[in-house]
C-alpha cells in the first residue's frame, strides 16, 4: 500500500498531470476525557488501513455540517450521544485511495457506553500512545497534543 500524504494546503493538491482530485470531507471526533487521556479506535476489517490506530469520525454527507455529521458518525459506530463538538483544526491528506479533509472537532461530553458497533476495538490513551500502527492522519494530532502540553507546561 503506498503511504499517504499530509498535505498543508489546497494548493498542494496537484496529483500528477496537474489534475485536481475531489476532497472528501471527514468529520473526526477527539474524545477527551477530564483526566486527558483520548479515545482511539482501530479501523475495522474490510476497510481501508484495517487494524490501523484512529480517531472515529466519518465522511460527512450531503446537507450536513462538520458537526452533525460527526454526532451522526460517533451515534452509529460507537453508539455515543455527543454533546457540544469544537472545530479544532483541519489537515489534508492525500491518501492513494482519496484525498481527504480531516476536520478535527474536541468532544468533552458525551453520554452512553462505548459500543464497538463496527467490530473496532478502543483504547483510551495518552502522551506517547501505546497503540500502533497509527493511522498516517492522526499523526499531527498527536504532535498538536504534545505542542499543548509544552505550551501549558511552560513558565513564564
Amino acid at each position: 500500500m503506498t503511504d499517504p500524504v499530509l498535505l498543508t494546503a489546497d494548493a498542494d493538491r496537484q496529483r500528477e498531470g496537474g489534475v485536481d482530485r475531489p476532497i472528501v470531507e471527514v468529520a473526526v471526533g477527539i474524545l477527551i476525557r477530564p483526566d486527558g487521556d483520548f479515545l482511539l479506535t482501530s479501523r475495522p476489517k474490510g476497510k481501508v488501513y484495517a487494524g490501523y490506530w484512529e480517531f472515529p469520525g466519518g465522511k460527512v454527507e450531503a446537507g450536513e455540517s462538520i458537526e452533525q455529521a460527526l454526532a451522526r458518525e460517533l451515534h452509529e459506530e460507537l453508539g455515543l450521544d455527543i454533546g457540544q463538538a469544537v472545530r479544532w483544526k483541519e489537515q489534508l491528506v492525500d491518501y492513494p485511495h482519496a484525498l481527504v479533509r480531516l476536520n478535527f472537532c474536541k468532544v468533552f461530553d458525551w453520554q452512553g457506553p462505548l459500543q464497538m458497533r463496527e467490530g473496532q476495538c478502543f483504547a483510551w490513551q495518552h502522551l506517547p500512545v501505546q497503540v500502533g500502527p497509527v493511522l498516517p492522519g492522526t499523526v499531527p494530532v498527536l504532535n498538536w497534543f504534545a505542542a499543548e502540553q509544552e505550551f501549558q507546561g511552560a513558565t513564564y
